[in-house]
């Protein structure tokens, strides 16, 4: 396995390396079109190829994975680059108003913080967790995920991909002292464990509460196949996510949302390991996979492993963590033999929107080579 694991590493690197020049002139589009990418779609007065929306942190994210694995100058140049654009971003206020500010800003100015120490990645970083916070809701105690603050129709909804920007807010404390960050993000998370986790370990892709009075509304979906069904790459964000804020708080109660949404993630994987886009479907159904679920879960698996307090449970999710990272491997460009810039295919952005159905995508490639990264070098240290 380690062999598999350390030859799809090497190919991954080398991709991301290959992508360089084209992605240093341009951002690409959240997903592939036939397997490859394209420059990022204009969008208002952000011109095709803009530093805009929720993906474009994970270039350089890739590009800082792939410094760690070389040492290789030529990712810490292509990285760096990008940190500066980010800095522009946060300090021109552009494209701030969304919850998605620790996808970004997490990978493209915590991770050169935490590897290089540059001040203006610190900078950026903060002030993004700056933005972060002016989301955060009272009294209902969590951070709102789309839209303005006065947008009626967003306003008190959150979704479980927030989880995932809560280390920010984590680090933010870490470096400043300042204990109202990771005060936020502790309680967004207790609220998400609370109400977006079902009694049956599944969870809602999004939940509303009522910003006036802070209490609790109902959940629904945007992207899984219905408000009761269990979107397959939200689950994977839990597991995640649930692990990194229970690190974060030592809180059992996020222990426990993390382990439900692992036990039912490896409940409904199919034959091959890589699940189908939301977990009501399974083997003989004829939907799409999603590899990006996938390699979002086995970061997830390795991570609960590492905090799980009983040592059966710990090992049994180690185990399929690395499992599931060999299974995506098959589902890499390399080990099917096809000209793909994306570094792992047939993922689904959003199939009730026809959008990135069967195709690689931006955090799909990160979490894929974070996953090799994980499962081949035990002594690296995650950025968020």
């Amino acid at each position: 396995m380690t062999e598999v694991l350390q030859t799809a590493l090497t190919n991954a690197v080398e991709q991301t390396r290959t992508n360089i020049p084209a992605f240093a002139q341009h951002y690409p589009d959240d997903c592939t079109v036939r397997g490859r990418y394209a420059p990022r779609a204009p969008r208002g007065s952000f011109p095709a190829g803009a530093n805009q929306g929720w993906t474009t942190g994970f270039v350089p994210g890739c590009q800082w994975l792939a410094y760690e694995v070389t040492g290789d100058d030529e990712f810490r140049v292509a990285a760096s680059a990008h940190a500066a654009d980010f800095a522009r971003r946060v300090h021109d206020g552009e494209d701030l108003d969304t919850h998605d500010l620790g996808f970004l800003y997490t990978l493209a100015c915590v991770a050169p913080w935490r590897l290089l120490g540059a001040e203006a990645d610190r900078d950026a970083a903060l002030a993004a967790a700056d933005a972060l916070m002016l989301r955060f809701l009272e009294p209902a105690g969590i951070i709102q995920a789309w839209g303005a603050l006065t947008d009626p129709e967003q306003r008190g909804r959150t979704i479980i991909d927030s989880l995932m920007n809560l280390p920010l807010l984590t680090w933010a404390t870490d470096v400043t002292g300042e204990v109202r960050y990771a005060a936020a993000a502790a309680r967004h998370a207790r609220r998400l464990a609370a109400h977006i986790v079902r009694p049956d370990g599944t969870t809602f892709h999004t939940y509303t509460w009522d910003a006036v009075t802070g209490e609790p509304v109902c959940g629904t979906t945007a992207q899984g196949a219905a408000d009761d069904s269990c979107w397959a790459r939200g689950q994977a964000w839990g597991i995640y996510g649930f692990s990194l804020a229970f690190d974060a708080t030592g809180d059992p109660a996020l222990l426990a949302a993390a382990r439900s949404c692992a036990e039912y993630f490896l409940a409904r994987l199919p034959a091959d390991g890589v699940v189908f886009w939301d977990l009501v479907f399974s083997d003989g159904d004829d939907e799409p996979r999603d590899a990006s679920a996938a390699s979002i879960a086995a970061c997830g698996l390795h991570e609960l492993s590492r905090h799980e307090t009983d040592p059966a449970r710990a090992a049994r999710y180690a185990a399929a963590g690395q499992r599931m990272t060999q299974d995506a491997v098959a589902y890499s460009p390399a080990a099917q033999g096809v000209d793909s810039d994306a570094l792992q295919l047939h993922s689904v952005y959003s199939r009730p929107a026809g959008e990135g159905v069967d195709e690689g995508c931006l955090w799909g490639d990160y979490f894929y080579l974070e996953a090799l990264v994980r499962h081949t070098r035990p002594d690296w240290r995650r950025y968020w």
